[in-house]
């Protein structure tokens, strides 16, 4: 009898599949929401934490660890202030540091950050658990007006080996600001990483120093077309200041007495953050946020599991004639009572599974539009344990909300149906 009053339940439900699709369709995005929301707050942790591997320290201009975190890593804001080359050349003769990666942040090139750095960044920079980046096609610049390019930059812009790239002053738009005069090519492609550098141009230290000659001032000097290439060739073109330094340590058990000694250091001030830490901060202050949207996404769920009460009991006052006949052709009240929770759970588990579906397939679509607009990937996709106990405490919760609509049913008496209302 179970499975001939679920076979007659789901019939029910396909009699009235307007409303039914209607209220799973609530059931549906209520519960992609609550997934929706655990899945890019994790995704995005995970993503954020593979960005770098391997760096000890990040050091720059005290302007506060998260916002150096978010300009060197992950090419979020930009810079307030810089440290100068000689106190960099300090920071790399130190006898517990291994080696240093400087970076030079600022300009850009059609919305593509660029990165001024040498051959250390190459060598040195990890990310994913420690995967060294490495080249899909040409090599890494040897000259002050090469460039190498991330994958999203040779894929978006269809960039390829000997391409010629104008690079713009600052991180506006192009045009006025643009270095013309000076333009790049680039000898190198790297491959993807799932990071921002990705959608990053590495160009030498030297490149960024020889295109701002005549721009000291923030703007272009009008005697800057005088001077030639050959002339630049020729400057001094060691950098006068840069934005960060990454840091790697001869051993790790130094780490907190190389980090307070940067920091306290005579001199031009400075700060040596931990990425590990500063993303720890990170998170603390977008937890309050985090624990709200969850909060909103639960509050949803149950005013999907509503919609699920209210679709039965507005039609029941209906099917009073339908729960009459059944009785009178030898329904028991037990199989009354089945048949309207039996309904409710089948509303809430097709709402849930679809639920779980409709969020990955928001993801899928999702995914690469956020990593082409903030070159962080998304990880730790695809179906998880919480999916599973979603989808079993929405069923549960709708077969207990069933049970409402199911003790009303058995309260309508055989008369009581077989009467017609006036």
């Amino acid at each position: 009898m179970g499975f001939s009053i679920l076979g007659l339940a789901w019939r029910s439900l396909m009699n009235r599949r307007g409303s039914a699709l209607l209220t799973i369709l609530a059931v549906a995005l209520s519960v992609a929401l609550f997934l929706g929301v655990d899945k890019v707050r994790n995704g995005a942790r995970a993503g954020f934490d593979n960005t770098i591997s391997g760096t000890d320290l990040i050091v720059g201009a005290p302007t506060g660890q998260i916002n150096l975190l978010l300009y060197s890593v992950f090419r979020l804001g930009s810079a307030t202030a810089e440290i100068s080359w000689d106190t960099y050349e300090a920071i790399d003769g130190r006898d517990d540091i291994a080696w240093t990666i400087p970076l030079s942040l600022g300009d850009n090139h059609r919305g593509f950050r660029v990165v001024g750095t040498n051959e250390s960044y190459f060598e040195h920079y990890k990310h994913g658990g420690g995967t060294a980046l490495r080249l899909t096609e040409g090599e890494l610049f040897s000259d002050i007006y090469q460039a190498v390019i991330g994958a999203d930059v040779a894929e978006e812009l269809d960039y390829t080996i000997g391409s010629e790239i104008v690079l713009t002053h600052g991180l506006g738009a192009g045009g006025l600001t643009d270095h013309e005069d000076k333009p790049f090519i680039v000898t190198g492609v790297l491959a993807k990483t799932g990071t921002p550098v990705d959608r990053s141009i590495h160009i030498p230290l030297e490149g960024v120093t020889a295109i701002h000659v005549g721009w000291e001032s923030g703007t272009r000097s009008p005697f800057a077309d005088t001077i030639s290439e050959e002339m630049i060739r020729g400057f001094d073109l060691t950098p006068k200041s840069i934005t960060a330094v990454f840091v790697g340590l001869e051993q790790r058990g130094t780490l907190l007495r190389t980090q307070r000694a940067l920091n306290t250091q005579g001199g031009e001030p400075l700060l040596a953050i931990i990425p590990g830490v500063a993303l720890g901060e990170l998170w603390q202050v977008t937890g309050i946020v985090e624990r709200a949207l969850i909060a909103v996404s639960v509050f949803v769920i149950a005013v999907g599991l509503v919609s699920v009460l209210t679709s039965i009991l507005t039609s029941l006052n209906e099917r009073r004639r339908e729960m009459a006949i059944l009785r009178a052709t030898g329904a028991r009240p037990g199989h009354i009572f089945f048949l309207m929770v039996a309904e409710a759970a089948m509303l809430g588990l097709c709402g849930a599974i679809a639920g779980v579906l409709l969020v990955q397939l928001g993801l899928l679509i999702a995914g690469p539009i956020l990593s082409s607009a903030y070159g962080i990937s998304i990880g730790g996709l695809g179906i998880s344990a919480l999916d599973g106990w979603t989808v079993l405490a929405v069923f549960a919760a709708a077969t207990l909300i069933g049970t409402i609509p199911a003790v009303m049913a058995l309260r309508r008496s055989l008369a009581d149906g077989l009467t017609v209302k006036l």
